[in-house]
């Protein structure tokens, strides 16, 4: 089988209408398949403004805001008989599934009842969102239903061996393969760093800039990060709070670090500025996969903290290019990020280990991995 004769549908809650580290992996997947010389079509809930362009041809399905409060994303509702018709139009031959939605479960189903290939990637650990809504009895329940989405697949591709290691021990029998992340080294380097762009927030050349990068939601572990600051200054360690980003909890964060610079949302190479103008990198989130800012922070040469948790624990090397954390010990954060602000060396090495280590890291071959995933479902299945 060669790249032309796959016919890829592949679903997703959210293409393209809010940037978030899911769907940044989707486009630069497709784009990679397009090139091959794959055919692919996309399938997502759309907006009338959305965050950027899609890559390839993107078909529109009714959805709905997102409840509790999360309106911002969008639910589909299932497919509805013109998203059918434009989908056996298209003829796929394979399925590609990214979240255990009602649209994913949807469009498995559709996939099943016609005998194709089908394909989950795996890319947030959504059952551990109700941990911070305050419903966290509805967590193994979740993972019930998880459980039983990722088996009806031919395979399912997950970011990291730890991610791996985790749906395996929920139950997850169907094959699993890595698909990993990649950094824009380009954009993501020391070289960025600009004192200039510091100064201008507020930032002293000889302070020590803690970042956070990434959305503004709860689940990002921000009530972890506020109390690991506060420890801080109750320590009388000087240190600046630096926040790169946007979303719905920037009120209820601000309000808990009321001294932080916030640099607001940031993309193209002025996040790569940002990113470099970050001393110690802070990554309180359990709920990462892999953690693409992580390994964004890694080749820029800052020095990372992060929870001891899926993702982090394949990227961070504790003592060399960082430190890992059990998930939620406010002192132990403190403890850690304490050492590199007040050890110069110890910083400057942890920065410079971990941008040796995310060299590693490079789209091409990454996506690549998928296509030949693709192949091998095919294969398995006697072809197309």
């Amino acid at each position: 089988m060669q790249p032309g004769d796959l016919r890829v549908a592949l679903f997703s809650g959210n293409y393209n209408y809010t940037r978030d580290g899911a769907n940044q992996a989707l486009n630069l997947l497709v784009g990679h398949l397009l090139d091959r010389g794959v055919q692919v079509r996309v399938y997502s809930p759309t907006v009338d403004e959305p965050a950027f362009p899609p890559t390839g041809d993107l078909v529109s399905v009714p959805a709905i805001p997102m409840p509790a409060g999360r309106a911002e994303y969008k639910l589909a509702r299932g497919l509805p008989k013109k998203v059918r018709d434009d989908l056996e139009a298209f003829a796929p031959n394979l399925v590609h599934v990214s979240a255990p939605e009602i649209l994913g479960h949807r469009a498995v189903t559709w996939a099943r009842r016609h005998n194709i290939a089908s394909v989950a990637s795996f890319h947030t650990r959504f059952e551990t969102y109700p941990r911070y809504y305050h419903i966290g009895f509805l967590e193994p329940l979740l993972i019930k239903m998880m459980t039983r989405f990722y088996n009806r697949f031919d395979e399912v591709v997950v970011p990291s061996n730890s991610v791996a290691d985790l749906i395996k021990s929920w139950g997850v029998k169907a094959p699993v393969s890595i698909w990993s992340r990649g950094v824009n080294h380009d954009r993501f380097n020391p070289g960025r760093r600009d004192l200039a762009w510091r100064r201008a927030l507020g930032i002293a050349d000889d302070e020590v800039a803690v970042g956070f990068l990434g959305r503004l939601v709860h689940e990002k572990g921000l009530d972890i990060f506020a109390d690991v600051v506060i420890e801080l200054s109750r320590r009388g360690i000087r240190h600046k709070v630096l926040v790169v980003g946007d979303g719905p909890a920037r009120d209820w964060f601000a309000d808990r670090v009321p001294d932080a610079v916030f640099a607001g949302f940031q993309s193209g190479d002025d996040l790569g500025r940002a990113v470099a103008g970050m001393d110690v990198f802070f990554n309180p989130s359990v709920t990462e996969t892999f953690g693409n800012v992580t390994s964004e922070a890694m080749a820029a040469g800052v020095a990372v903290v992060a929870a001891r948790a899926t993702g982090a624990v394949d990227l961070i090397e504790d003592g060399v290019n960082g430190f890992l954390v059990p998930p939620r010990d406010v002192n132990a954060y403190a403890d850690a990020i304490q050492r590199l602000i007040e050890d110069d060396s110890l910083r400057a090495s942890a920065g410079a280990s971990g941008h040796a280590k995310a060299q590693a890291y490079v789209w091409g071959p990454v996506n690549e991995v998928v296509l030949q995933t693709y192949f091998a479902v095919m294969a398995r299945r006697g072809g197309a």
